[in-house]
């Protein structure tokens, strides 16, 4: 009899469907592969503002809470978003929930990372919209924009050409992004606690995941 396997729960909070989708993926990967310790339930709802899902959530234990989202440029809007952001993820650990919320953002896009996943991106871009091209290609795809590729058909259908191998990939390669900006001397900012380049590519994404994979024993 196949032994039953302890079921860990992760809490996320995301800017977008893409991103849940791709963690909705990442849970039943990890869920049909059988050399994982353990099970996995991701909770991953769509709440742009961390401070609000906070609110929603019944937790009777400390837990962790990682909010993927997006440093989309250098312009003032998109800082003070950034920034906003984080004001909401400090808030709601002071809401007495035993709430330890975490950064996860990608710089531009989400999509960065899912393109480390098949490829290197050591070089900077200068808009999120240059990412179709290597979307594209490493996918074998002929999107015409971003808005067609983050379609809930066409971004599965992305997702179903990728696997575990990919998932560990990507994290190395992400981590090679961390290292290579600390080499040339970038400056690691802190706001509120809370760590993250301003230099196109960067991210912290990839910790949640390598946590996962970890606990799994799957790295």
């Amino acid at each position: 009899m196949a032994k039953i396997k302890p079921t860990r729960k992760y809490y996320f909070s995301v800017e977008g469907e893409t991103e849940q989708w791709y963690l909705k993926w990442l849970q039943d990967l990890i869920n049909n592969v059988e050399e994982s310790a353990c099970k996995v339930s991701i909770d991953c709802p769509v709440k742009k503002n961390p401070l609000k899902h906070a609110k929603t959530l019944t937790v009777t234990r400390k837990i962790e809470v990682y909010h993927f989202f997006d440093y989309e440029s250098d312009e003032p809007v998109h800082v003070r978003n950034f920034q906003e952001t984080m004001d909401h993820m400090k808030k709601a650990e002071k809401l007495g929930k035993q709430i330890k919320y975490k950064s996860g953002y990608s710089n531009f896009t989400f999509d960065l990372w899912i393109l480390l996943h098949r490829t290197d991106c050591s070089s900077a871009s200068t808009h999120r919209k240059q990412y179709i091209r290597p979307i594209n290609r490493i996918f074998g795809e002929k999107f015409e924009n971003m808005d067609e590729y983050k379609k809930e058909d066409n971004f599965k259908r992305c997702l179903k050409k990728m696997n575990l191998l990919n998932v560990i990939d990507a994290i190395k390669r992400a981590k090679k992004i961390t290292q290579r900006n600390e080499e040339n001397g970038y400056i690691l900012h802190q706001y509120k606690g809370y760590r993250y380049y301003k230099e196109n590519p960067s991210l912290s994404a990839w910790e949640a995941i390598e946590k996962i994979l970890n606990d799994c024993q799957l790295l």
